[in-house]
């Protein structure tokens, strides 16, 4: 393979990365619309669809691995390559945080229960900070990665006050406890979310410097529920 055949195989990789974000991105945003509206038929598909973007994280990595294996690219090629395996890995968990929303929605349908207005704020600033740090990973803009990991602030800040707030409903009125509790899930989710960009942007700056820096010491747990049909 000519090296100008490897750089638009390499391309076209990028692009189903930036598909596969587009995805994880949606996936997010209508998860959270869903549980505002108690709209169980959404809730449903967007826990199905879930399955799209495995599929899609797995073909990306069947065709990265092939890319490696049969041209054996050297240096910059293979860190990017494998960094490319670090992020597609970090959508698909992104997209588990989604399906844990649509399925906590489909949890609290008919329940009095208030969904905290943070929830919207919270996806859209994940979603930003995400589809910016994939714009910076493919244009390899270590600078523009570098800055966006502090956006996350905002983030915490708001799942403090939803976790106050949640904790605040379940003193006044312990009957809402379980209820309460899959919300506190939800903004632990969102803020998992945003917690995960940090770690593409770290990747983006791999590439670039060859130095794999932390940005971030938050703890890396999985916030989503344990899968149930």
């Amino acid at each position: 393979m000519t090296r100008e055949a490897l750089t638009r195989q390499i391309h076209h990789i990028q692009d189903e990365v930036l598909l596969l974000g587009s995805m994880v991105e949606q996936a997010m945003l209508q998860a959270v619309q869903a549980l505002r509206n108690r709209d169980v038929p959404a809730a449903n598909r967007i826990y199905r669809d879930d399955s799209y973007i495995n599929d899609k994280r797995y073909a990306i990595e069947n065709a990265i691995l092939i890319l490696i294996a049969t041209q054996q690219p050297m240096a910059r090629d293979l860190r990017l390559l494998a960094a490319m395996l670090e992020v597609i890995n970090e959508l698909e968990r992104m997209g588990d945080y989604a399906k844990g929303v649509a399925k906590i929605a489909r949890k609290i349908d008919g329940e009095d229960l208030p969904i905290p207005a943070e929830f919207d704020r919270m996806a859209q600033l994940a979603v930003e900070m995400l589809h910016r740090a994939l714009s910076a990973f493919v244009r390899e803009s270590a600078a523009e990665a570098s800055s966006i990991p502090r956006e996350d602030d905002q983030v915490d800040a708001l799942y403090n006050q939803v976790y106050r707030q949640i904790v605040n409903w379940m003193i006044a009125n312990p009957n809402t406890i379980d209820h309460a509790n899959l919300l506190m899930w939800v903004a632990h989710n969102l803020e998992r979310m945003a917690d995960r960009v940090t770690n593409i942007c770290e990747r983006t700056v791999f590439i670039v410097t060859g130095e794999l820096m932390e940005m971030d010491t938050t703890d890396d747990e999985d916030a989503d529920l344990d899968d149930e049909d």
